[in-house]
């Protein structure tokens, strides 16, 4: 069985002192030898405290975003080097918010893929559709669409991607969709891994629409979910915590 994936997305959120007493919860509530692999991706001004904090424990540290510009003249950008120096080893690239706040198409989303790649961090791709797009009965060619950029800049290194799945009308509202409509999307994007790359199973497919300590495992236990993209709940230890245990 695949190990499955759990990260937490603290959006713009935390301070010196909240960080620290959630890290150290965390790390106090992970069971000994878990199975689940454990990460955190924070604000960019946090990394080099979660470096410190994180050091000799388990949990993965993730960054919210990277550069698609190795350097430059590239004000307020951090590039995949950057990271990496701070022990990142993933970086969310395409998050819903960035394509929303910050216009980021799907070519800027499969460049920033390719950078943080080549610098040895492992890019969380999020896909999804807004809630506009699920009604028209656009969803499977919405997240085909924004994967397909993907792969297709990245080539072989397809295998080593991290995928996430985050229905825009899910996140931050409360809604979650149903353990059955999210395994369905997931069943294509996993179809679609399969066409591209024959090591397609080791792509961990996370969910990440709303996934709270009530409704993890019934997500999780579902055939193409190996994970979640975990947001407001990561931000709570103990919430946080039950749903790492969902995925042991």
């Amino acid at each position: 069985m695949k190990q499955k994936l759990i990260v937490g997305n603290w959006k713009m959120n935390g301070s010196l002192a909240a960080n620290a007493a959630l890290l150290q919860a965390l790390k106090q509530g992970l069971p000994a030898g878990g199975k689940a692999g454990v990460a955190v991706a924070a604000p960019a001004v946090y990394l080099a405290q979660l470096q410190v904090e994180l050091s000799g424990s388990s949990i993965g540290i993730g960054a919210q975003d990277v550069s698609q510009h190795e350097q430059g003249a590239f004000t307020g950008e951090v590039s995949a080097a950057m990271l990496k120096e701070f022990g990142v080893r993933y970086a969310l690239v395409g998050h819903s918010e960035r394509r929303q706040y910050h216009g980021e198409t799907d070519a800027v989303v499969a460049a920033k893929a390719q950078a943080a790649l080549a610098k040895g961090v492992t890019p969380i791709v999020c896909v999804g559709e807004t809630l506009q797009e699920r009604e028209a009965g656009q969803t499977e060619a919405v997240v085909k669409r924004q994967l397909a950029a993907v792969i297709h800049q990245v080539g072989p290194c397809v295998s080593e991607l991290v995928v996430a799945y985050e229905p825009v009308w899910a996140i931050g509202t409360g809604k979650t969709a149903t353990p059955e409509q999210a395994q369905a999307v997931h069943a294509v994007l996993r179809a679609q891994l399969a066409a591209a790359t024959e090591h397609a199973g080791r792509v961990p497919l996370l969910y990440g629409g709303s996934m709270n300590a009530a409704n993890a495992a019934q997500l999780l236990a579902q055939n193409d979910i190996d994970g979640g993209l975990v947001g407001g709940a990561s931000l709570k230890a103990a919430d946080f915590l039950t749903i790492v245990a969902a995925a042991q």
